[in-house]
């Protein structure tokens, strides 16, 4: 008579793969924010926002690693925004918001110049910073 044996059993236990992708970075298991590809043709280092599924050939990143990046001499690197992430107001953003402000506060028909303020031109209708609506001399 044959042996009955039950349902075969692993002799080691089996690791539960975690749904969050890590950092490629050695000894860095924080979770990947970004992926790096490298384009040798044209000497490129390609950063953008995590790529939907694992490629071979990409390294995924951790935030800290991302913003870290460098590449070798002769080499660009590329960041491309991740558009689902909100952007980061500019030096210029900053510098017209507050001259927007400024304008704001300052009187009707008056204007700042470096030489002190003055009246505005009759044929000015309105004013956003330094841009001026002029009336049409058509009218």
């Amino acid at each position: 008579m044959g042996s009955r044996r039950g349902p075969l059993k692993s002799a080691v236990p089996s690791n539960v793969v975690s749904p969050v992708r890590r950092c490629s970075r050695t000894a860095c298991g924080r979770p990947a924010v970004a992926t790096l590809t490298y384009v040798y043709a044209d000497s490129t280092a390609v950063l953008g926002p995590l790529a939907t599924y694992a490629e071979p050939h990409c390294y995924d990143l951790c935030a800290e690693h991302s913003e870290r990046l460098t590449a070798p001499r002769g080499w660009e690197v590329v960041r491309l925004l991740d558009s689902s992430a909100p952007a980061r107001p500019s030096g210029d953003d900053l510098e017209a918001l507050a001259n927007a402000v400024r304008e704001a506060a300052r009187p009707p028909g008056r204007t700042a110049e470096p030489g002190g303020p003055r009246t505005a031109d009759p044929r000015e209708v309105a004013r956003r910073g330094h841009l001026r609506v002029l009336r049409s001399p058509d009218n």
